[in-house]
């Protein structure tokens, strides 16, 4: 159980990190199509953060406590943090390489659950996964 509650400490922090870009690229991004990519970010980043309490409840589950701090965050997260404010593309393509990072993350913490018998911590990363595939189609499609 103890590398699957890591797994899913990892896999928490990486998410509140996408989430922290997603929101910073909703009201930094630029350009004539500036509505749509506002728009795109703010869909992203809202339905991401309305995760953030079930997985952290999710690891509390676990019996062990979550991380709630940004330099906990930083240290566990996969997912780099933005520092700079980068071009509408970049700011897409960056949150699709995540998404990509975020859905084979996910798909290893959910066969850690599904090993571990943790069957309604499986259903909830399912469920993740899906999220960021869909995500991650949208982000796709609009650098196309």
């Amino acid at each position: 159980m103890d590398e699957l509650t890591k797994a899913m400490k990892i896999a928490f922090s990486s998410e509140f990190t996408y989430y922290l870009k997603a929101h910073f690229y909703h009201w930094n991004v630029e350009g004539p199509d500036f509505s749509q990519y506002h728009d795109l970010f703010g869909k992203i980043y809202e339905e991401v953060y309305g995760s953030i309490d079930a997985f952290a409840e999710n690891i509390r589950k676990l019996g062990a406590y979550t991380p709630g701090s940004y330099t906990r965050f930083s240290v566990l997260s996969i997912i780099q943090e933005e520092t700079k404010v980068p071009t509408k593309d970049l700011m897409v393509a960056e949150l699709l390489r995540d998404g990509e990072v975020m859905v084979e993350m996910l798909r290893k913490v959910f066969q850690l659950a599904e090993s571990a018998g943790e069957h309604g911590i499986s259903d909830f990363l399912a469920a993740r996964m899906d999220a960021h595939q869909k995500h991650n189609w949208m982000l796709r499609s609009s650098l196309k």
